[in-house]
């Protein structure tokens, strides 16, 4: 949305009429100086304005052709015009920026497409597979996270592993890499997973199937899935799945702050959430308290875990030392640095994956019922292995995983994300990059492209997994092949080449652990028979939830 601003009339020439001839008449800022003082943001706002205006001229004057053509061109852009770019067609489609991208992506024939707005610098958006791996890993170097990027979500991440380059990057990969190959931490997240859905999702589960209750699944998998990255990276207990309970502060302020700050980059005219920020208004203001609340409470956190343990204690290897925050102070890491850790750990640690569990429990409630009943069926052939150990659950649930593969095929936790060039360059199918220009690499589209996943694209097929299947409507377990080893720049769902996402196997660990388990004993009906939204922010989620009934199925 666009956001016009007003200045309050706290004096004769503060009202939105009086911007324009202070900029020229020489006259009137001298008898208002001592009233109204010029200042660079002033000027701003008064260019701004008068560049708007002639945008809407610009834009009347243009062909009809070129002003109604949103689909694809010879020139790989949406209508396009001098100094606006596509804001004319970037605002017509702003409320379905993801499917508009994609119609001129499928509509181009290299899947690239070239953005530019008011403001910013081209945007190469790309859903193509040799591009990703060029961006990825051949050329890694040459595209960064960059500057821009950072400033984007730099007041929320700050210094934070997703929000850097170089060194700092490099030695926080490093550590945390240590760390996610340990058995110890697989054990620990294993176990912890057991504590939360035998000690509190179940009996929750069963509450609301005795009393017919509506849930929204989508809360409460997120609240599962908090408790369960608060004790694995910070060692701490919120247990949120006391649905009587407000959402604790640190969420809900982490919630708004994901919100406004992935909105910045959809922003039609791009310097304007600049401008919001610079005079602390509207949404950049709220984005502010959140920011000021998150690092609050993650610093007490930290604090307290300071207090909890020391240097000498942790090489003992004593009871604390499970949890990433742990191990991040005890190797050094303090202040504001093990702060932007810790956050960003939480962001990814809880979405994502509480995200992806609740687009396959939709999709399996309502129109992809046999599926439903192969992943039933899978269970029922490993329950003679006892409980749903690390091992397990890793190895013997291939079709469950190909179900969270093609869950996120379409519905990805994290729709786009972006790069920018460190050095001009040239993408594989001829595209020019400047330095400092945006290359966005787009999941949500790829999952989507014909040229990629055949005719059938729109349909939901565990099979296509597969090595091997008898027919394509099979639910014989037993009948299908290994799952494929599928290209990581076909199916970035989980980024690839030396940034690949290190919680991958745990999040997998983690996902199927808790569909396997709530599977096996629930049904659930959703109330609404429209299809949801897909809202994609920093991490994606389903609009107003997913509201569903509960129906127990028997025990485990």
């Amino acid at each position: 949305p666009i956001h016009i601003f007003s200045y309050k009339k706290t004096n004769t020439i503060t009202s939105s009429s009086s911007i324009i001839p202070l900029l020229f008449t020489k006259k009137i800022i001298k008898i208002n100086k001592k009233l109204y003082s010029l200042t660079p943001i002033d000027l701003f706002l008064s260019f701004s304005f008068l560049l708007f205006i002639s945008s809407i001229l610009y834009a009347k004057l243009s062909t009809k052709s070129s002003a109604t053509d949103d689909t694809y061109n010879n020139d790989n852009k949406p209508p396009t015009y001098p100094i606006i770019g596509c804001l004319v067609a970037f605002n017509q489609n702003k409320r379905r920026l993801l499917e508009w991208y994609t119609e001129l992506l499928a509509a181009s024939p290299t899947q690239i497409i070239e953005v530019s707005r008011l403001g910013a610098r081209k945007t190469v958006v790309t859903a193509n597979p040799e591009n990703v791996e060029y961006i990825l890993k051949t050329k890694f170097n040459n595209f960064p996270k960059g500057r821009p990027f950072a400033e984007l979500v730099g007041d929320l991440l700050g210094c934070g592993i997703f929000n850097v380059d170089g060194e700092l990057w490099a030695s926080q990969r490093k550590l945390a890499s240590h760390e996610f190959t340990t058995k110890s931490l697989r054990e620990f997240v294993v176990k912890t997973l057991e504590d939360e859905v035998e000690g509190r999702l179940f009996p929750l589960l069963q509450t609301a199937a005795m009393e017919n209750k509506v849930i929204d699944l989508q809360e409460v998998l997120k609240r599962l899935t908090y408790d369960t990255i608060c004790k694995v990276s910070l060692g701490t207990d919120p247990n949120c799945l006391d649905l009587s309970v407000p959402v604790p502060p640190l969420i809900a302020a982490f919630e708004t702050a994901a919100e406004i700050s992935a909105r910045r980059s959809t922003t039609p005219i791009y310097l304007l959430w600049k401008l919001k920020r610079a005079l602390n208004l509207g949404s950049e203001a709220k984005l502010k308290n959140s920011i000021q609340t998150i690092h609050t409470q993650v610093t007490k956190i930290i604090q307290d875990k300071q207090k909890s343990f020391s240097k000498t204690d942790f090489n003992g290897q004593s009871a604390s030392s499970h949890d990433f925050l742990s191990r991040f102070l005890a190797a050094g890491y303090d202040g504001e640095l093990a702060r932007d850790m810790v956050i960003s750990f939480l962001m990814a640690g809880r979405d994502t994956t509480a995200a992806a569990m609740t687009w396959l429990f939709w999709l399996i409630s309502s129109k992809n019922t046999s599926a439903r009943d192969s992943i039933r069926a899978e269970l029922g052939t490993i329950k003679s292995s006892g409980q749903l150990g690390y091992e397990v659950v890793k190895r013997d649930m291939g079709y469950l995983q190909a179900c969270l593969c093609e869950t996120m095929r379409l519905y990805p936790p994290v729709a786009w994300d972006s790069k920018h060039a460190a050095n001009d360059d040239v993408l594989p199918d001829g595209t020019r990059v400047k330095k400092g220009e945006r290359v966005t690499y787009f999941p949500y589209g790829m999952g989507r492209m014909e040229k990629i996943w055949g005719t059938d694209w729109s349909r939901f097929d565990p099979d296509r997994w597969f090595e091997k299947a008898q027919n394509d409507h099979d639910d014989d377990v037993s009948s299908r092949g290994g799952l494929k080893m599928v290209n990581p720049y076909v199916f970035p769902v989980f980024q690839a080449g030396p940034r690949v996402c290190l919680g991958k196997e745990m999040a997998f660990i983690q996902m199927k652990y808790v569909v396997a388990s709530v599977i096996s004993r629930f049904d659930f009906e959703p109330v609404s028979l429209e299809p949801p939204v897909f809202v994609p922010l920093l991490t994606s989620h389903m609009y107003g939830g997913l509201r569903v009934r509960v129906k127990e199925i028997g025990s485990a």
